[in-house]
């Protein structure tokens, strides 16, 4: 049986921030979905998460929590204040990856941060994940364009 690539688009920064805000979305599903996006963490990962494994100071500093990665590795997975916080959609919980790898990319990181960030060990597999919009690309462009530079 042939396996198709996933080429489904990454939601964007707005259509997430809708999603965020919807007022119908209960506490639990939006402190998910945020946790995935900042974190990029498999949904698996975070769906065994406890309470108790997270690791939140009073000043919400530490906002982080060891998960066991795909293969059993154990790490680290962080996330922003806009989760520790708040201590459905129309997307996937993957697709929730996915744009936190493409955001990502978009917003600079290196290779390897994004591995670190994903837990890839292939550049080949991030690939498939981080894809940079073609409104970012553009934006990209539009900074090397030496006529830009000389206004």
């Amino acid at each position: 049986m042939a396996v198709y690539p996933d080429r489904t688009r990454a939601p964007g920064r707005a259509e997430l921030d809708a999603l965020f805000a919807r007022p119908a979305l209960g506490l639990r599903e939006r402190t998910l979905y945020r946790l995935l996006y900042e974190s990029a963490a498999r949904a698996q990962e975070v769906l065994v998460l406890d309470v108790v494994d997270l690791d939140l100071d009073l000043d919400l500093r530490n906002r982080r929590a060891k998960v066991r990665r795909k293969g059993g590795a154990a790490e680290v997975i962080v996330w922003s204040t806009t989760t520790a916080q708040l201590a459905g959609g129309p997307w996937t919980l993957h697709q929730l990856r996915h744009s936190a790898l493409t955001h990502a990319a978009e917003d600079g990181a290196n290779t390897s941060t994004l591995l670190a960030y994903s837990d890839h060990t292939s550049v080949a597999s991030l690939a498939r994940y981080a894809r940079v919009s073609p409104e970012a690309l553009a934006r990209w462009q539009e900074g090397r364009d030496p006529a830009a530079r000389r206004r």
